[in-house]
């Protein structure tokens, strides 16, 4: 059975670098973990198919197939949907990132850090999924991975205030 933090409210401190003066409980979380028998794919896909409004998406892998399935299918439903990947994501063979691109999904790719090593994503500026886990097969079948869904607003606005840094410092993807 997942791991989860059910019973209540997991309060997180939200401590923005400009304004650390003390922590706000920013709402409930729950949590999977690979390679403890918890599908964390799975996990990942049934928060993206709560998505009705929005979805950011931060990949450093972008490889499993439920994940990217999912992906495509919210742009499908009419969910605005931007994938934001690192430089050697957008130019490795079997990556999701020619598929959502090829679905009409406004793609970038964050060629200026070293190594853009987000993953993240941010449904309806309502629940922020991150951890370690990268949105890839071998994240799934042979990592020792985490993933935390956090439902907050207010999470949620530093994250997407972050991508949208990102996102300006990005180029359109264009297969390499």
């Amino acid at each position: 059975m997942r791991a989860a933090v059910k019973a209540g409210v997991l309060a997180l401190a939200v401590l923005p670098c400009a304004e650390a003066e003390g922590p706000a409980p920013v709402g409930a979380a729950d949590v999977c973990f690979t390679l403890a028998g918890e599908d964390c794919g799975a996990f990942a896909v049934a928060r993206i198919n709560e998505a009705r409004r929005t979805l950011l998406v931060q990949a450093y892998n972008f490889t499993e197939p439920r994940i990217v399935a999912a992906v495509i299918a919210a742009a499908g439903r009419g969910v605005a949907v931007t994938v934001l990947v690192d430089k050697i994501t957008a130019s490795q063979r079997g990556e999701g990132v020619d598929a959502v691109a090829a679905a009409g999904i406004p793609t970038f790719v964050d060629r200026s850090p070293r190594i853009a090593h987000n993953k993240v994503m941010v449904i309806d500026g309502e629940i922020v999924l991150t951890g370690s886990f990268n949105w890839s097969v071998s994240a799934e079948r042979v990592n020792a991975e985490n993933l935390l869904a956090v439902r907050s607003s207010e999470l949620a606005a530093y994250y997407a205030e972050n991508f949208a840094r990102r996102r300006a410092a990005s180029t359109a993807y264009a297969r390499e």
